[in-house]
């Protein structure tokens, strides 16, 4: 009689247990590839936010789209005239050992002509994905490293790429993409030989709806407003906000704080995005054998303009390691 007493107050006990303890809550992320496509679908709270594209059809590869917290998608993938700027990307200009010019930011022109200014694979220079070495899903965040190479006439690398993006749901439909990209000499000396505008270190390319010659605004850290006073201009931060169908959203970039000036290229067309440091852009340098150069941007996608999306707190947040 004792020993079924004692039965039933554990069993008691292991319920009252269980039910102080809540269900652990489902991850806000849910990370799609599909290898055969070239597609890998992020979704944050059962909808898409941005898909990483990496498909042979295409010169190098990007995000597209990317939507906002009411679900419109604020870029533009191919686009005239440029067609050459692909949606949110990196690219640059180098050479390996003093060999012939590469130029993977226009990349798409070394391919096969299709059409009137057009062109399709094989591309004979390109970013090529190799794999997906990382794919993690942990509450309100998600996690995702892509090995890449950086090729000329079809097959010789040039650079190994590793990117590492982390993703954060901020609420609301507003999230968080913190990207760290490294490029590694490992086949030879690289000279970058890019112009001051001519790389995507990276670059977004808003679709026309949101653009400034459509009625969006860009406001940097230092709070001026539009191309003629943030073009080439040193920040921290450059955002880009518009009303569309009655609703204010944005997207900022988030330059991370290295200790050097960063100047922003900025076009009321909808491209912009951080240059290198000054040291390092608008003038050739040398990446030698074994020697690796990165950078670290966040991309904030949010409600609001530049003061409902709460955008110098974030970036504040940002460098402070809140979203860790």
């Amino acid at each position: 009689m004792k020993s079924k007493i004692v039965m039933i107050v554990c069993l008691i006990v292991g319920l009252l247990v269980l039910t102080a303890c809540p269900a652990p809550s489902p991850d806000s992320f849910n990370l799609q590839n599909d290898e055969v496509a070239g597609n890998l679908s992020i979704q944050m709270n059962g909808r898409e936010v941005l898909i990483y594209r990496y498909g042979e059809e295409w010169d190098i590869v990007h995000y597209w789209p990317m939507n906002s917290p009411s679900g419109k998608n604020m870029l533009v993938q191919k686009t005239e005239p440029y067609p050459h700027h692909r949606s949110f990307w990196f690219a640059d200009t180098v050479s390996l050992d003093g060999g012939r010019q590469v130029s993977t930011y226009n990349a798409l022109y070394s391919g096969n002509p299709v059409g009137e200014n057009d062109y399709g694979p094989p591309f004979m220079d390109r970013i090529r994905h190799q794999k997906i070495s990382r794919l993690e899903t942990a509450k309100n965040r998600a996690e995702v490293m892509c090995e890449l190479v950086w090729e000329m006439d079809g097959t010789t690398p040039l650079l190994d790429e590793t990117r590492t993006m982390i993703f954060h749901d901020l609420g609301g439909g507003e999230f968080m993409l913190d990207v760290t990209f490294v490029l590694k000499a490992s086949y030879g000396n690289v000279e970058f030989q890019s112009d001051d505008v001519h790389y995507a270190w990276p670059y977004l390319r808003l679709h026309t709806v949101f653009n400034g010659e459509n009625g969006g605004t860009i406001v940097s850290d230092m709070g001026t407003r539009g191309q003629e006073a943030t073009n080439m201009k040193v920040a921290l931060w450059i955002d880009y906000s518009a009303e569309v169908e009655g609703v204010m959203e944005g997207v900022a970039v988030f330059q991370w704080p290295d200790g050097e000036d960063h100047r922003w290229l900025t076009r009321e067309y909808g491209c912009f995005g951080p240059r290198r440091a000054d040291r390092l852009s608008g003038k050739p340098f040398i990446l030698e054998k074994g020697f690796s150069i990165k950078q670290r941007i966040s991309v904030l996608v949010h409600s609001g303009d530049v003061a409902g999306g709460r955008v110098a707190e974030r970036y504040q947040q940002y460098i402070k390691g809140h979203w860790q």
